[in-house]
């Protein structure tokens, strides 16, 4: 089986046609860009922030913890991990402010193919939404950093009346906010189980795994999806352009 095999037959109503795909929502972090173990990093200098040294014992779980959860919400992983409401919030502050400091000083790239990928995929009239479990002002950071703005039609994160993955609140936002009637037009992509159980219960018409970031080809093939990606460069063809 090759890397962008169709492993779920695409979801259409009986007797219909399947809608062409008119809107990406891409992941950020390990999909459309380099990760380089930058997350990771950012949650052991948040555990600093509130106390845990970096070389505490407990820090292999907590990053095991880390690992099973990427693709969420930050505060809900520190919520999950710490059981304390101020504790993770203090995290989240922290997590936040190493990731931006990374950015700051040009440590976020994009993955190959990805900006050659967002110019086909505009030309072909599909719009495109990033995703992340990042607080939405480090998403903006990262965005202005790598000059994306012109070249994306929509950017969402978490936030009140938002839910992160795995919940379908950030797939189907994009869609109403760029006027899309059809949730089988959409296309998921990311590098996690949760970017795929979030696409699936958005009920997205291409749900796809991508091998560049925390989850490997196991984790992904155990979660629902239609297709797996080598690369997100690979999503056009995935989805018929």
């Amino acid at each position: 089986m090759t890397a962008a095999d169709t492993t779920h037959e695409p979801r259409g109503l009986a007797g219909e046609p399947i809608p062409p795909i008119r809107l990406a929502v891409l992941d950020m972090a390990g999909t459309t860009v380099r990760d380089g173990g930058i997350v990771e990093s950012s949650f052991l200098t948040a555990l600093e922030s509130i106390g845990i040294a970096r070389d505490d014992p407990a820090n292999a779980g907590r990053l095991d913890y880390v690992q099973a959860t990427m693709g969420q919400s930050k505060i809900e992983v520190f919520r999950g991990l710490l059981d304390d409401e101020d504790l993770a919030q203090r995290a989240t502050r922290g997590f936040e402010a190493a990731i931006a400091e990374t950015v700051r000083a040009g440590g976020v790239e994009a993955l190959p193919g990805t900006e050659a990928m967002f110019a086909t995929l505009r030309e072909a009239g599909v719009q495109i939404c990033l995703t992340t479990g990042f607080a939405p002002e480090t998403q903006q950071l990262i965005v202005d950093a790598l000059g994306w703005g012109a070249l994306v039609d929509l950017t969402l994160a978490p936030g009140p009346g938002l839910r992160g993955r795995p919940f379908p609140d950030l797939a189907l936002q994009a869609l109403m906010t760029l006027g899309i009637d059809d949730v089988r037009s959409l296309a998921v992509a990311g590098d996690t189980a949760n970017d795929l159980r979030a696409g699936w219960r958005a009920g997205a018409g291409v749900v796809a795994g991508v091998l560049t970031g925390a989850h490997g080809r196991t984790e992904l093939e155990a979660a629902p999806h239609t297709h797996i990606l080598a690369t997100i460069a690979e999503l056009p063809t995935a989805i018929g352009l």
